[in-house]
C-alpha cells in the first residue's frame, strides 16, 4: 500500500511539472546540455573549434550547397578516439577544394575552382597521387581503360557535397557548427561561475547569519562594497588582473555574482538559527560546523536553487557581453558573443543571419533559465497550494 506522505522533493516536482513554461525551459536546458556533451560528434564541421576556413565560400546565405574535392594533406593527421573527438574535435585529414566541375587529363584531374557567384572560375590541376597521398606512382599507370576507371573511382570517392544550413561567415566557416560549439562555451561558463558564486556566497552568508555580531558586520561590509561596484566594471578589473582567456572568464564572472547568494543565505540562516530543532542540536553538544552544514544549510536549498538559475542566465549574458567587447573567450573559440562582434556589421546588409543567429541562441537559453527559475520559486514555495 502506497503511503499518502509525499516528500518535499516529490511535492516540488509535481508542482514544477504542472508549470508548462518552467517545464519548457527545463527541456530547452536539457537539450542544450545534450548538444554540449556530444559536441563535435554532431557538428557538420568537426574540426577543432569548428574552424575549417574556406575563404572561397565566405558570406554565403543559409541553405548554400557546395561541391568539394578532398585532397589529402602532406602531413597526415593523427586519428583520435571517439571520446577525444567529442571533446576537442578532430584534425582535418583533407584540404577542402570548392569546385564547379572537373575533367581528366592523362593522370591528372583538372578542376574549375569555385570563386563565388558570378566570378569566373579558375582551373587548377591535381595529380591522382596528390588526391590519394602515398599511393605509389606505378599503381596508377595501368592500361588506359583501367586507368580511366580508377581515375573516376578516386575522384568520385573524394568528392563531397555539403550544405550550409545557416550559411558561412567572413572566413568561410560553417555558422551552424560554430553555433553548436558555442552552446558548450556558454554552459561551461554558467556552470563554473555559478559553482564559484554558490561556494563563496553560501559559506560567507551562512557564517554571517549564524554567528551574527561583528562577524556579520564585517561580512556585510564586504558584501555592500562589492554590491556597490558595477558588475561589468568589476569583471573588467578582475579580467585585467587574471588576463584574457577561457578559464579566467569563469573566475571573473563567478567572483561578481556571489554577493546576491550571500545576502539570501544570510537572511535564511538568521530565520532558521533560533528554531527549536537547532536549539535541540545545540543542547546535544553538536559542533557549530555540523549544525550549519547539516541542519541549517539544507533548509536554505530552495531559495539558493532559485537564485542559482537566475545567476546562470546572468553568467551567460555577462560572458556574451565580455566576448562581444573582446575581453572574454578568445578566438578561434566560438563564443556567441564574439560571433556577434565579428558580424554585427552585417545586420543591415543582405546577410543578417551572421549576427542574428547567435543573438537568438543567447535569448533562448537565457529565457529558458529564467522560466525555470520562476518555476522553481513557485514549486519550492511552501505557501503555494497543491
Amino acid at each position: 500500500m502506497n503511503s499518502p506522505y509525499k516528500t518535499p522533493f516529490k511535492t516540488a516536482w509535481n508542482r514544477l511539472k504542472r508549470n508548462h513554461p518552467a517545464l519548457t525551459g527545463l527541456l530547452v536546458i536539457l537539450f542544450s546540455c545534450f548538444l554540449a556533451v556530444l559536441g563535435y560528434l554532431i557538428t557538420p564541421d568537426s574540426s577543432a573549434n569548428a574552424n575549417n576556413m574556406i575563404p572561397e565560400i565566405a558570406l554565403q546565405p543559409p541553405g548554400f550547397n557546395q561541391k568539394f574535392l578532398l585532397v589529402k594533406k602532406m602531413d597526415q593527421a593523427n586519428k583520435k578516439s571517439i571520446l577525444s573527438r567529442m571533446i576537442s574535435g578532430s584534425e582535418l585529414q583533407h584540404q577542402w577544394i570548392p569546385i564547379v566541375t572537373y575533367h581528366f587529363e592523362n593522370t591528372e584531374v583538372e578542376v574549375d575552382l569555385f570563386r563565388g557567384e558570378g566570378v569566373k572560375a579558375k582551373t587548377e590541376s591535381y595529380s591522382l597521387q596528390q588526391v590519394l597521398k602515398g599511393v605509389p606512382e606505378g599503381n596508377l599507370l595501368l592500361t588506359p581503360r583501367l586507368q580511366k576507371e580508377m581515375q573516376e573511382d578516386i575522384v568520385r570517392n573524394n568528392l563531397v557535397s555539403k550544405k550550409y544550413y545557416l550559411g558561412t561567415d567572413t572566413y568561410g566557416r560553417d555558422i551552424l557548427s560554430r553555433l553548436l560549439i558555442g552552446v558548450r562555451i556558454s554552459l561551461a561558463v554558467g556552470i563554473m561561475a555559478v559553482a564559484i558564486s554558490l561556494f563563496i556566497g553560501t559559506t560567507l552568508g551562512a557564517i554571517a547569519g549564524y554567528y551574527g555580531g561583528k562577524t556579520d558586520e564585517a561580512i556585510m561590509l564586504l558584501i555592500n562594497i562589492i554590491w556597490a561596484v558595477p558588475t561589468l566594471l568589476l569583471v573588467f578589473a578582475i579580467t585585467l588582473i587574471l588576463g584574457k582567456g577561457f578559464w579566467q572568464i569563469f573566475v571573473a564572472v563567478g567572483l561578481t555574482m556571489w554577493v546576491q547568494v550571500a545576502r539570501i543565505v544570510r537572511g535564511q540562516v538568521m530565520s532558521i538559527r533560533n528554531m527549536e530543532y537547532i536549539e535541540a542540536a545545540q543542547s546535544l553538544g553538536f559542533g557549530r560546523s555540523r549544525i550549519i552544514f547539516r541542519h541549517v544549510l539544507p533548509n536554505t536549498l530552495g531559495p539558493v536553487l532559485v537564485v542559482a538559475a537566475s545567476n546562470f542566465a546572468t553568467a551567460i549574458l555577462i560572458e556574451a557581453g565580455l566576448s562581444f567587447l573582446g575581453i572574454g573567450v578568445q578566438p578561434p573559440v566560438p563564443s556567441w558573443g564574439s560571433m556577434i562582434r565579428e558580424n554585427y556589421g552585417f545586420i543591415i546588409s543582405s546577410n543578417p543571419i551572421l549576427a542574428i543567429a547567435p543573438g537568438i541562441a543567447i535569448m533562448i537559453l537565457v529565457l529558458a533559465f529564467n522560466l525555470l527559475g520562476n518555476g522553481l520559486r513557485d514549486a519550492l514555495d511552501v505557501k503555494t497550494k497543491m
